[in-house]
């Protein structure tokens, strides 16, 4: 296959997926859209995997094959985007799978909107205001785009958020977003994936949050972006370390001080500066409370409360949607009460 033919580039990161990655390739070979090239990287497997690769490569002429020392998804990643021929490019995990006009509809949006980025899954459709990072499986990247900042690549030796870094920084970067909702990405749950891993180890993640914001304010000030993006950069402090980090996982109270503590002096000497009181309006009330309070004891007090009242509002406005007479219309304010009480 020549490089002209090739529309997009599909990358899959492999590591120890012998289970599922034949999955993963026959999804993207099954794609209804012709001009597809796979890149595999495999990350130092030592499994089956390689040999799943081979059969691959032997067979077809537009799947090529890298293998690493064991690096990290990270590094898997940055080398396929080396290889990459097609205009797209697309990051499928080795033991998730792709519906079959994926490709073909992701490239349709990204075309008609002369986009930089494609942003794929009704769930970020419904964040489509303010989207501060992405998961890979939600991004359909332009080549062009990512040769012009090609600086900017999946930070390698941290993880997770390794992927909300990368997105982060590219959505401030271009206007040229787009939205593919009805893209359908089938997210395999397994115990053996990597941030299930990583999650369990919160003095590793506690040791990489400084590196995150370092990374942040080192590209915010490169691009002199601070003025212009601060809001951006808030609600990815708010969404990455604060709610799914500091609120998501089990740090003991010394932990939680030293995050604090982290968080809050980002923010205050970065961020706050640059905001004006309708921006602030963006963060929820948790987080407000977060960065005006002066201890963590004192978060913590008021977030058990705020969690309680939550709870008791959310089951209020349930019970009296059973008193509407239409039932479409009781689906569809239920599923929005419980997506608005999902939030913090």
């Amino acid at each position: 296959m020549q490089s002209d033919q090739i529309l997009i580039s599909v990358i899959i990161p492999i590591y120890n997926q012998e289970l599922y990655l034949e999955d993963a390739i026959q999804s993207v070979l099954s794609q209804d859209h012709g001009f597809v090239e796979l890149i595999l990287v495999n990350d130092g497997s030592t499994d089956k995997s390689s040999e799943i690769c081979y059969k691959y490569i032997e067979q077809y002429n537009h799947i090529r094959y890298y293998e690493q020392t064991n690096r990290g998804v990270s590094a898997a990643r940055n080398r396929g985007l080396e290889e990459v021929l097609g205009s797209y490019v697309f990051f499928l995990d080795a033991d998730d799978t792709i519906d079959v006009s994926f490709l073909r509809e992701a490239l349709e949006v990204a075309v008609s909107n002369q986009s930089d980025i494609t942003v794929v899954g009704s769930y970020y459709w419904f964040r489509s205001k303010h989207i501060m990072a992405l998961p890979t499986c939600a991004m359909f990247l332009k080549t062009d785009f990512l040769k012009k900042y090609s600086e900017i690549r999946f930070p390698v030796g941290i993880q997770p958020c390794e992927d909300g870094l990368f997105s982060h920084q590219l959505l401030a970067l271009t206007s040229q977003v787009s939205l593919y909702p009805d893209g359908v990405y089938h997210y395999r749950q397994h115990d053996n994936q990597n941030h299930i891993v990583i999650n369990q180890s919160t003095d590793k993640v506690l040791s990489q949050i400084p590196e995150w914001l370092n990374i942040l304010h080192n590209f915010y000030t490169k691009h002199d972006l601070y003025r212009s993006h601060a809001l951006h950069l808030a609600l990815f402090i708010e969404h990455e370390p604060f709610e799914f980090r500091y609120l998501g996982m089990s740090f003991d109270k010394d932990q939680k001080s030293q995050l604090y503590k982290i968080i809050r002096t980002f923010i205050h000497e970065n961020v706050l500066p640059f905001l004006n009181k309708i921006e602030k309006r963006e963060f929820s009330n948790a987080f407000n409370h977060f960065i005006e309070l002066n201890n963590v004891d004192d978060f913590d007090h008021y977030f058990i409360k705020y969690k309680v009242r939550k709870r008791r509002m959310k089951t209020v406005k349930l019970f009296f949607l059973k008193f509407l007479p239409f039932s479409k219309m009781r689906r569809k304010l239920r599923k929005q009460i419980i997506e608005m009480y999902h939030k913090i």
